[in-house]
């Protein structure tokens, strides 16, 4: 029975977000998603983290995506305008020290976004030389990663 359960309507509006999302994440880089498929999700459900915020990124926003695999380190996913001063306009990086028990660090310059609930950690100079915010996540909690989605519009609407 599945989504069908709770009527068609209801039905129909689960498949056309799970599509939007597996459209959204079929723009990342071919290596990413590959990474991606064989990426086992744990009880703390980062990759579910992961996926919620790459998903907020809608196609059509002249974003380019760039994919850094350092295994054992990390597996960075960078985030570019298509246009603009800067070559960099956030990244998200999956910490890879323990596979098992990876966790997220999403990266903002500083004079791009506000940190109104000062959850972020300023790391000056450490983005490009420039001063930056970083928001870590080490499990997906729908708060913090829904305000981790409101400064990755704002960065976007700043860029």
């Amino acid at each position: 029975m599945g989504l069908w359960k709770y009527g068609r309507d209801a039905a129909c509006r689960e498949h056309k977000k799970i599509r939007d999302e597996i459209m959204t994440l079929k723009a990342l880089p071919k290596e990413m998603q590959e990474f991606l498929d064989g990426w086992q999700e744990t009880e703390n459900k980062t990759k579910q983290a992961f996926e919620e915020l790459v998903a907020d990124l809608t196609s059509g926003k002249d974003l380019d995506f760039e994919f850094k695999a350092r295994p054992g380190v990390s597996y960075s996913l960078r985030v570019r305008p298509k246009s603009g001063e800067r070559n960099l306009l956030f990244l998200i990086d999956i910490i890879d020290d323990d596979p098992e028990q990876r966790w997220l660090s999403v990266c903002f310059y500083a004079d791009q976004i506000q940190d109104p609930e000062e959850k972020g950690d300023l790391i000056p100079g450490g983005l490009q030389g420039e001063d930056g915010y970083c928001f870590d996540l080490d499990e997906h909690e729908p708060r913090a990663v829904a305000y981790i989605q409101q400064r990755l519009q704002e960065a976007y609407k700043n860029c």
